[in-house]
């Protein structure tokens, strides 16, 4: 397996596009010979800055563009290694992910640099630059780095957060271009694809399902801020024939107003996980492409893949060695059983913690964090802390994060399969289950909704009444209907935001043994 270098060497006599971005009202272009020479020159200029005896990280606090985009190859020549810092973070958060990831350098610019005010940084030098429109051209190198391998680190990836502070992903060549190889081979990429990147390049969707698989095939990178209402027309001055995304950009896309002629564009594949089954149809519907959602996350241990047949909910096959165990017996959990109503009968037994049993993949641990790496590789397992669970034919069901599993009246609960049922209904476009402690033991079960459209509380009972796969415990007590949910940089929901606002401000209240909602307050 090749590293990022090689990959980018390929590549450096090649006259076809690599990066194209719009600038105004025009359209910018630079070839692959020009985009790795861009990149050659920033690594020169960056690597000139470190202290050869600490670790080689240059840290990044930039937007999507071309200067972020060339931050990555720049890095993938293998003389330096890329931490992707959260422009979300804020304070002394931001600050330790800085010193968390050893960063020599931080490299941001004016629209960034106020977050730096008053933030201990140590010794870390802050340089403000434009990695393009240099004059300067250093000669492309094509002999080998010293000491660079497959395994070598390329990237620091910073986790989500949604279940704690966190953690900087070890990110190595091989991490990179074996998911860009199945990802472009699966998808039926090619070099003529030109990759509308939105999604966050700090963050592993952008780079892994976005380009990577573009720097694999030779294809055209398109970086850009994502933005609901822009997004078809970049999608259009762009010539983007390939989209990837993460949590709910679809929905957000598909929140602004409908055109007749949405599906004249060139867009023919849009690829990315978290959709529902909808959103995905809906989407595909309206802008004349094929949509492909599936499941991953950060560390990329855990593969399940969306085939031809998956049931409806479902997130599809997993890859072998991938199983479903009891966290507290390590032995795998029971397939699920469903009752004449279609509700999973042995909820307890069944749903367990998606579990990689031959090892850590792709996992090359966190970065200053052996507590964290160990907590996940237990017993010589890749432990997710997603809960899920298998039908009888083996197609596997989410069932939430591992803090998202709900005891309500004595019964166990999980948040993903309820958060399903409430997304059939046509007028809530997002919702959100969680627990918060109830006064006398266990929790009581809190639907946050954002709303498409008008619905009443007694018209959202009446829905509840008519889910015949809805247990009686699954109905929420509380609702809180909102004008969005509290999301990551890449539209994860923080649940822990919610949580931390309790039960006041609930919309709506659902009487304690009944089933009427009414208005709170």
């Amino acid at each position: 397996m090749s590293t990022v270098r090689d990959e980018l060497l390929v590549l450096a006599d090649s006259d076809r596009p690599a990066l194209r971005w719009r600038e105004g009202a025009a359209l910018r272009e630079l070839t692959w010979t020009e985009y790795v020479a861009a990149a050659q020159a920033l690594a020169h200029r960056l690597e000139a800055r470190l202290d050869p005896g600490r670790p080689p990280h240059v840290g990044v606090l930039l937007d999507n563009g071309p200067d972020l985009a060339i931050h990555l190859p720049a890095a993938g020549l293998g003389g330096h290694v890329l931490v992707g810092l959260n422009t979300t973070r804020r304070g002394d958060a931001l600050a330790a992910d800085v010193r968390k990831a050893d960063c020599q350098v931080l490299v941001t610019d004016s629209a960034h640099a106020g977050l730096l005010d008053d933030l201990d940084l140590g010794d870390v030098e802050v340089v403000f630059g434009d990695a393009l429109d240099r004059p300067e051209r250093i000669p492309l190198i094509h002999t080998p780095v010293a000491g660079l391998t497959e395994d070598s680190l390329f990237m620091l990836i910073f986790t989500s957060g949604t279940s704690g502070d966190p953690k900087a992903v070890r990110v190595t060549h091989r991490k990179v271009t074996e998911p860009a190889a199945y990802v472009a081979e699966r998808l039926g990429l090619t070099p003529d694809d030109v990759h509308y990147v939105s999604m966050p390049l700090f963050h592993s969707n952008g780079v892994l399902a976005g380009w990577a698989p573009a720097l694999h095939r030779g294809a055209t990178i398109a970086p850009a801020v994502f933005s609901a209402r822009g997004f078809l027309d970049d999608v259009r001055a762009l010539g983007a024939t390939y989209a990837n995304y993460v949590g709910k950009p679809l929905s957000y896309v598909l929140a602004t107003h409908e055109r007749p002629d949405d599906a004249d564009n060139p867009l023919r594949l849009v690829f990315g996980n978290e959709a529902g089954d909808r959103d995905t149809a809906e989407f595909g519907r309206r802008f004349g492409c094929r949509v492909i959602d599936g499941f991953g996350s950060t560390e990329n241990a855990v593969v399940i893949s969306r085939i031809e047949g998956t049931p409806a909910g479902s997130l599809g096959r997993p890859l072998d060695g991938v199983a479903v165990l009891d966290p507290a017996t390590g032995q795998e959990c029971p397939r699920a059983r469903y009752d004449a109503d279609g509700r999973v009968a042995n909820l307890d037994d069944c749903v367990g913690e998606l579990v990689n049993t031959t090892g850590a993949g792709q996992f090359a641990g966190y970065y200053n964090d052996p507590e964290a790496t160990a907590e996940r590789m237990r017993g010589g397992m890749y432990w997710s802390g997603d809960l899920a669970y298998r039908d009888a034919d083996g197609w596997v069901f989410y069932a939430g994060r591992t803090s998202d599993w709900l005891r309500v009246d004595g019964e166990n609960l999980a948040a993903a399969p309820i958060e399903r049922i409430l997304l059939r209904h046509p007028a809530i476009a997002e919702a959100a289950v969680y627990g918060v402690p109830d006064p006398l033991s266990g929790d009581q079960l809190v639907a946050a909704l954002v709303l498409r459209g008008p619905l009443t509380p007694e018209d959202f009972g009446l829905f509840l009444a008519g889910q015949a796969d809805l247990g009686t415990k699954s109905w929420p007590r509380h609702v809180h209907v909102l004008t969005a949910l509290p999301r990551t940089a890449t539209n994860k929901v923080l649940k822990r935001a919610l949580q931390a606002c309790g039960i006041g401000g609930s919309t709506w209240l659902r009487e304690e043994r009944g089933t009427r909602y009414t208005a709170a307050g």
